[in-house]
């Protein structure tokens, strides 16, 4: 139980310490993180616009890295919510016959082996339906915005 006490009375006196040097180097409470405003504030969210554009009418972007999922280059506002039970993307995506193969402007990307693969149980069987919460789209893949990024991203 004694060591116990010591050990909280020289944890609270780091915290006390290190607090004391952190308001002695002139660092202020407001500029620890992103927001740079106090806790205390209530921000208005900034509204960033999605585009509106009709499936297979625009630019696709460049991933960000290798693997990344890609970003929706089309308006999903009728889609949501996207659930088991109703997913107007599969109804354009599911196009396992054109896996492997190139495809012409316009058209659907399909929905890859691996969306169709349980990795957990059999990842060398490749089944006929969407694996677990594969179904839920949104959850990885997100629309293309005007949103500028939050922080400055070195990442390559």
């Amino acid at each position: 139980m004694r060591n116990h006490t010591v050990i909280a009375l020289i944890g609270m006196g780091l915290m006390l310490g290190l607090t004391g040097i952190a308001a002695a180097a002139g660092i202020k409470a407001n500029d620890t993180g992103l927001s740079k405003t106090s806790v205390f504030d209530v921000p208005t969210p900034i509204v960033y616009h999605y585009k509106a554009d009709q499936a297979g009418s625009s630019k696709l972007l460049p991933r960000a890295y290798l693997g990344a999922p890609p970003q929706i280059p089309h308006d999903i506002t009728d889609f949501l919510p996207i659930t088991r039970d109703s997913n107007m993307c599969v109804s354009c995506h599911d196009q396992k016959e054109q896996w492997g193969q190139k495809r012409a402007t316009g058209t659907p990307t399909p929905i890859p082996a691996s969306h169709y693969t349980d990795l957990r149980n059999a990842p060398s069987k490749v089944t006929d339906q969407l694996i677990g919460a594969r179904y839920n789209c949104n959850q990885c893949h997100v629309p293309q915005t005007d949103a500028p990024a939050l922080v400055i991203n070195m990442f390559k």
